[in-house]
């Protein structure tokens, strides 16, 4: 075998190869045990809300200006993820302009319309909302988790429905394959020049924000080549009882747990990051409004995200429209009812006052084990199959 040959191998296997979602799941665990360390834990939906935040302070709706994109760490951290992803489509040659049909475009406008408002009631969606929550110790993501079953089986029973009533057939694919190379060395750049301007910025959180961009660039790459999608993980032991994506996500949501621990119990990461007051009905409601949905959209928050790096135009428009919704009831939520401070929704529980770092650990690692055994029970028995 020649030089280049191996070359070749080496670039197949990193970039055009797919990764298993055990692999895909182990990787983005240590990349977000890594940013929690860098900077800040993982988050979606506060970037997705600072971009809807701009385009309602355009039309006016907001009378003071958000943070600047590049300059809020959330939505650094969304850029990110969208580059690296896009990044992996282009080197792969698999990304494309895929613009679905009529029924799709409505259901992407609608499912983004809930997706909004579900994040909104648990201030989080799949990552900031359960992931995130539960790997931070939060009581608020073991609330949303059971959410998100419950919201994902009625999406399951939507979608078995539609398939009886109506056809969703058609859809136009624009192939960019021949420049799928020069976009790829496009995003190369940009990833290099900003991690390059972020470090030699003389903003505080320059150096920062440069490492969060690099990590979240890796996570969207990752999940991209890996397909690591949580609609995917939550909706298929109940469509087909296929559970290798729910087993990838289990391990990743363990690993990434155990890793917070320590930076918690370290005394580098505050305490209360991300305990949100949400316990128990803004993250059951917003879960379950959150998780139908999710299966509805095809995308959960991040999987949204990179779907939309591979040129995916539904997933655009569910990003569009779950911005938008999720700024304007945030704004009234925060501002104008309140909310949180009422308590209505719920409480900020941080496990660890109540049962310490140990009990806690515990109790999340028997929630995520209880999970595995489930779905690994489910794909050989079928007992919760819905099915076709």
């Amino acid at each position: 075998m020649s030089f280049k040959d191996s070359l070749n191998e080496l670039y197949n296997a990193m970039f055009r190869s797919s990764y298993s979602p055990i692999t895909g799941g182990i990787l983005l665990a240590l990349l977000v045990i890594l940013l929690e360390m860098w900077y800040r834990p993982w988050g979606i939906v506060g970037g997705l809300r600072n971009w809807g935040e701009w385009v309602l302070y355009g039309i006016g709706f907001l009378e003071e200006a958000p943070q600047h994109p590049l300059w809020f760490s959330s939505s650094v951290l969304d850029l990110g993820l969208l580059l690296g992803a896009f990044l992996s489509a282009t080197l792969a040659q698999e990304f494309g302009i895929r613009i679905p049909p009529k029924l799709e475009i409505i259901k992407g406008i609608v499912a983004g319309i809930l997706m909004g408002i579900g994040s909104a009631l648990a201030q989080g969606c799949n990552v900031g909302g359960f992931y995130m929550a539960i790997a931070n110790l939060s009581a608020s993501g073991i609330a949303m988790m059971l959410g998100l079953m419950v919201g994902v089986f009625i999406g399951v029973k939507y979608l078995l429905w539609e398939i009886e009533h109506f056809s969703s057939q058609g859809g136009i694919e624009i192939s960019t394959k021949k420049i799928n190379p020069l976009l790829g060395l496009i995003a190369l750049f940009i990833l290099f020049y900003g991690i390059y301007a972020y470090f030699t910025s003389d903003n505080e959180n320059g150096v920062k924000l440069g490492g969060a961009f690099l990590l979240t660039a890796g996570i969207g790459f990752i999940m991209h080549r890996s397909r690591l999608c949580m609609v995917n993980a939550f909706r298929e032991p109940f469509l087909s009882g296929e559970a290798t994506m729910a087993k990838g996500v289990a391990l990743s949501l363990f690993l990434t747990t155990l890793g917070v621990l320590f930076i918690k119990m370290a005394g580098i990461q505050e305490a209360n990051v991300y305990v949100t007051p949400t316990f128990i009905w803004g993250s059951l409601i917003g879960g379950i409004i959150f998780g139908a949905a999710m299966v509805v959209a095809g995308g959960c928050g991040s999987g949204s995200l990179w779907r939309v790096g591979e040129g995916q135009v539904k997933l655009m428009i569910v990003v569009v429209f779950f911005s938008l919704t999720n700024a304007i009831l945030r704004y009234y939520l925060d501002n104008v009812w309140e909310i949180w401070d009422k308590g209505i929704l719920g409480k900020a529980v941080y496990l660890p006052d109540i049962f310490g770092y140990g009990g806690a650990f515990i109790i999340l690692a028997i929630v995520i084990l209880l999970w595995y055994l489930f779905v690994d029970w489910n794909e050989k028995t079928e007992k919760f199959v819905i099915g076709l």
